[in-house]
């Protein structure tokens, strides 16, 4: 019978997510997650396997407590202060961040998506649950007026998904608040009733 583990699980894989994160795949070795993690290199690979699946744990670590988390928080309120609050989280997130370290749910489609199948599974399911949220949201502002009818909810909500994606990325190099804010601005007026009209 094996030796049991003598440290917290939950959290050592707190510390590989928070190194990758700052680091990324490629940048971080098993030696450098090891010291990170306070463990041997041997005791990361008997406790996770390798630096993939390492990686992928971490990644779901992320998604459960930043993506998983803010769409349970947010899906009871009304529509447009839904959309609203999700930017908002978003938003305090990116300017909160000394290291400009992004969104590590981007980070992965960036740098993994393209090498790895299983994560690009991964990171395309997720991505569909955001744009779910969105047009459950879209939907319900239409039902009650509050959102625009001229646009079907799918194609509103990829736009909501590609504003939040590409507010994630600008936040990496231009964190401003203005420029951010701004883009929610014109996200949320384009789906106001009458926005269409010329």
């Amino acid at each position: 019978m094996g030796r049991p583990r003598q440290f917290d699980e939950a959290q050592t894989l707190d510390l590989a997510l928070r190194y990758f994160w700052q680091h990324g795949y490629e940048a971080a070795s098993v030696r450098d997650l090891a010291d990170a993690m306070a463990l041997t290199g041997a005791s990361v690979y008997n406790a996770y396997g390798d630096k993939l699946a390492l990686y992928r744990r971490a990644l779901e670590r992320y998604i459960d407590i930043s993506i998983a988390d803010r769409i349970k928080r947010l899906q009871s309120r009304e529509p447009l202060q839904a959309i609203e609050g999700f930017y908002a989280e978003m938003i305090g997130r990116s300017l909160d961040d000394p290291d400009m370290k992004g969104c590590m749910l981007v980070n992965a489609a960036l740098e993994m998506a393209p090498r790895d199948p299983d994560l690009r599974t991964l990171i395309a399911d997720v991505l569909r649950r955001i744009e779910t949220f969105f047009r459950r949201c879209v939907q319900a502002g239409q039902r009650d007026g509050t959102i625009t009818r001229s646009q079907s909810a799918a194609d509103l909500a990829r736009m909501l998904l590609g504003v939040q994606l590409g507010m994630r990325v600008l936040a990496r190099s231009r964190p401003e608040p203005a420029l951010l804010r701004g883009m929610v601005r014109a996200a949320i007026a384009s789906l106001q009733p009458g926005a269409d009209a010329s």
